[in-house]
């Protein structure tokens, strides 16, 4: 049964079109995926679908009765609810008091807080999670876990179809199996899942079918098992996969070696051994938890090698903290970035200087601020705009910039293009690949296997804490993956 149907779907915004005559369909236990670059429309689509704009043309449907939602509240009552991206949760109080916000039993003209805690248990029973106390302060739980109150409060509405918009952005690899499982638990409910992501992984792990938005009109809706990671991206941006990577450095505009690892180890690495020469991109692979990020944070003095040496330009150099790093021209491009790469209510200016002022004042002259930020080609109104008004693609420009303003000689990037759409990534290749080009080493660190294929010169694969192999440009994913998982294949070392 079709439990949602949206047909020519327009919407205006100060006369421009935002949305033009789009379709969709959402399914009785189905996940469909909703994909396309910033600006597509996919936020007005799911605004719509919810309640938050009414359409200006085009009709929504409920078990094939046309409704009119007035309000996110008249959607949540024909049983159509949003999981926003950013929570929407109250970190003082406990899960049952966010799941039932507004909305809480009472017995006598008091809150039944037995019953509230009751029945949230329930809810997060049904879904199959054991391990979140209805009583627990949701300030205490990772955001894995914050996510899933969020889900059991659109479930306690009685919810039939839940969008979710970008819900891996603020999770960690291992955290992303737990919404896979989620997920499933929904589908096997019958609940429909409209799921919005950058991610190509995702989409193609969780979905069934795949609506693609360009420019506020629909590209196409086609079965995922149809579809190609190729065709898709050449929908998206009308360019296939491959063209969305510069050419790679040729190995006789190498320079010297910039950045040398021999014998680092810690508590989490051992026998970390491998250099990196100016105007070279390596990759960096494994699985989550291989010590991928630990090698980033080792490398830039956050948790520093208690064994081995590093060198830079072939000094040795003393790292101890991340001050030490960015003295000896180590950037650091971290994978959380809005935790711990930008100060989100800060100007755009202020985030661009940020790690100049701190750690060199005015010793490294006068900067070029204009130029540098056109350099990154961030968008913004103008310098003083707060960095949280930004799109997720020219937040991570804002980051690279902070780090360009040092004038680094390596740099490491964990995650460049977490959480930006297909368009904004090429952007950040053409500038990682151009500051390779002035000389900088770079060592890049990625859970896209596409990714890190097409940008790489080099890969080297973590497995355990360990440097597992080393593989020439363009390994096959098969490669990476089987030394990846400790089952290297023969003559891929």
């Amino acid at each position: 049964m079709t439990d949602v149907k949206l047909t020519g779907i327009t919407k205006r915004f100060f006369g421009v079109p935002v949305l033009k005559g789009v379709d969709l369909e959402l399914h009785e236990g189905e996940v469909h995926a909703l994909v396309g670059e910033n600006g597509a429309g996919k936020s007005t689509l799911m605004k719509v679908l919810a309640g938050v704009h009414r359409p200006d043309e085009g009709k929504v449907e409920v078990d094939g009765t046309e409704v009119h939602f007035g309000s996110p509240r008249d959607a949540q009552a024909a049983g159509v609810s949003i999981v926003h991206q950013e929570f929407n949760l109250l970190g003082d109080r406990t899960v049952a008091e966010n799941v039932f916000l507004g909305r809480e039993p009472t017995r006598r003209g008091q809150v039944d807080r037995r019953k509230m805690e009751a029945d949230t248990a329930e809810l997060l029973e049904g879904i199959g999670v054991k391990n979140i106390s209805p009583r627990t302060a949701v300030r205490r739980l990772p955001v894995a876990l914050q996510q899933v109150v969020e889900i059991v409060k659109v479930l306690s509405t009685d919810a039939r179809v839940i969008a979710m918009d970008e819900p891996t952005a603020a999770l960690a690899g291992h955290e992303v199996e737990l919404l896979y499982s989620l997920i499933g638990r929904l589908r096997e409910r019958g609940i429909a899942v409209l799921y919005v992501s950058h991610r190509m992984r995702e989409v193609f792990d969780l979905s069934q079918r795949i609506t693609v938005l360009k420019d506020g009109a629909l590209v196409i809706t086609a079965n995922t098992a149809d579809l190609t990671s190729d065709q898709l991206v050449r929908h998206m941006v009308g360019r296939p996969l491959d063209a969305l990577f510069p050419d790679r450095a040729n190995k006789a505009d190498l320079g010297d070696v910039r950045l040398a690892v021999r014998g680092g180890g810690n508590e989490r690495l051992s026998g970390i051994d491998f250099e990196v020469r100016a105007g070279e991109i390596v990759g960096l692979a494994g699985l989550q938890g291989a010590g991928r990020s630990a090698v980033a944070r080792a490398v830039c003095g956050i948790d520093p090698f208690t064994t081995g040496t590093v060198e830079i330009d072939g000094g040795p150099a003393r790292l101890r903290s991340p001050r030490d790093s960015v003295r000896r021209g180590i950037a650091h491009v971290t994978e959380d970035r809005k935790g711990e790469g930008l100060a989100l209510r800060q100007s755009v200016k202020d985030n661009a200087l940020l790690v100049r002022r701190s750690a060199f004042g005015r010793k490294l002259g006068r900067l070029d601020l204009p130029a540098l930020l056109k350099s990154v080609t961030v968008v913004a109104r103008n310098e003083d705009q707060e960095v949280r008004f930004l799109s997720g693609g020219n937040q991570q420009k804002v980051v690279l910039a902070k780090w360009l303003a040092v004038e680094p000689k390596v740099l490491v990037v964990d995650e460049p293009t977490r959480g930006i759409d297909v368009g904004a990534k090429r952007a950040v290749y053409d500038l990682l690949r151009e500051l390779a080009g002035r000389g900088v080493a770079i060592l890049m660190i990625s859970s896209e296997l596409p990714e890190l294929i097409g940008m790489s010169d080099r890969v080297l694969v973590m497995h355990e804490g360990r440097l597992a192999g080393e593989l020439p440009a363009g390994p096959t994913e098969e490669a990476v993956m089987s030394l990846a998982t400790g089952h290297e294949l023969a003559g891929t070392a």
